[in-house]
């Protein structure tokens, strides 16, 4: 195999619980990740080179060490003394920096097609072993489907599948700093967690409305304060019709879940009329955890 084109899918959390504050300066998290079909595309390809070569279609992303997909590749270059080299066009759709694991997934789908072009016979649990080397949330993006994420973010249990339904991404035209955001947040016995037990319970019944219900971000109280356009992206999510709408991860992505496509189309073109968002995306729930 000597080409390999690979899908990278975003996530979103249907739930972000921060537990507490380490005294490594560390968060532990209580999150439910979930898949969705909004991807990057990796292009694959050995080369005779030794050497790891990175084109993106966005020209200030970085193309050398400070890119996941170099890390991945390098990493498993390393470990199985592959004497080749390989070429990867990254063309990214995920908003960057943007609370949607994009660099995470596509260092997932680096290990994954290169596990797959040298032949190297790693199961997927080895894989992810390797992926956290990488970043919390590789391990996830190489897993998929909707699962709890405990510690870090590195301690996965597999959730039954997440109701269908379509999702509606809105990016603002921010960027929000993860340290920021953990930094700034207050955790003491005032603070309101989401009841990330119920949802899972709701999730196992298949109860949309019930999931809606209990969606929530903890992470919301430290970047809408700072950033109220997320607030005014959720406000326009629900005046057009969606069940929930939360923030994703650190942010400032804004994801909308709706009961059908007729009322989520017709939220997207509500959004772009709104000038709220930067990049906007109607996608839907992703379920099979085959890459």
């Amino acid at each position: 195999m000597d080409e390999l084109t690979l899908k990278a899918l975003a996530k979103i959390n249907l739930g972000l619980d921060v537990v507490r504050r380490r005294e490594d300066g560390y968060h532990e998290v209580r999150m439910v990740m979930q898949t969705i079909h909004l991807y990057d595309s990796l292009k694959i390809q050995k080369i005779r080179e030794p050497e790891i070569v990175i084109h993106t279609n966005l020209p200030y992303l970085p193309v050398n060490e400070n890119n996941l997909v170099y890390k991945a590749a390098k990493l498993l270059r390393e470990e199985f003394g592959i004497q080749e080299g390989v070429d990867v066009s990254l063309t990214k759709r995920i908003p960057v920096a943007a609370g949607m694991a994009g660099g995470s997934t596509d260092a997932a789908a680096m290990l994954y097609g290169m596990n797959q072009m040298f032949d190297l016979g790693l199961s997927r649990k080895e894989l992810m072993n390797r992926g956290v080397k990488i970043g919390a949330d590789v391990p996830y993006c190489i897993m998929r489907g909707t699962a709890l994420a405990e510690g870090i973010g590195e301690k996965l249990s597999p959730l039954p599948p997440m109701v269908k339904c379509p999702v509606l991404i809105a990016k603002p035209g921010i960027s929000v700093s993860t340290k920021f955001v953990y930094q700034n947040l207050k955790l003491d016995e005032t603070t309101v967690h989401p009841d990330i037990d119920a949802l899972i319970s709701h999730i196992r019944k298949k109860n949309l409305e019930a999931i809606c219900s209990d969606m929530g971000n903890l992470l919301e109280t430290v970047t809408i304060p700072h950033y109220p356009v997320i607030a005014e992206i959720k406000e326009q999510m629900m005046k057009s019709g969606a069940k929930a709408s939360m923030m994703s991860g650190s942010g400032p992505t804004v994801f909308g879940l709706f009961e059908d496509a007729q009322t989520a189309k017709r939220a997207l073109r509500e959004m772009k009329q709104s000038g709220l968002a930067r990049q906007i995306y109607l996608t839907s729930i992703y379920n099979n955890r085959r890459q």
